[in-house]
């Protein structure tokens, strides 16, 4: 067990330095779409993608205002994005009640393939 443990924590080390060099890669090569004023290119035998989403930042005091029945708020205990999108779909809550509990903040995420 003790090897797994530490085949375990070794493989958590790598997976960090993976995602923080991927971070670095996924900023520079945004950032040089943006700097050529594109959302697609192709660069060498790779095709890249910027795409936009905008996605909500609930203020849990706000929220808690805002919605009618305690109980709701204790099925999100906070304010989760996936529980309040599933709320919204079955017509728990709706998007007039929680209108002005959260701001939307636009990511740009980024898409690699092979051409």
């Amino acid at each position: 067990m003790d090897k797994k443990v530490e085949r375990y924590y070794q493989l958590k080390q790598k997976q960090k330095e993976i995602e923080q060099e991927l971070s670095e890669l996924r900023s520079e090569i945004t950032a040089y779409c943006t700097e050529q004023g594109a959302a697609q290119m192709e660069i060498g035998r790779y095709r890249v993608k910027l795409v936009y989403q905008d996605r909500r930042e609930y203020d849990d005091a706000k929220l808690y205002e805002a919605l009618p029945d305690p109980g709701v708020w204790r099925m999100l205990s906070r304010s989760d994005p996936a529980k309040i999108a599933s709320l919204l779909k079955l017509d728990v809550i709706t998007d007039e009640s929680i209108k002005n509990t959260y701001t939307v903040k636009t990511v740009t995420l980024l898409q690699v393939d092979k051409k």
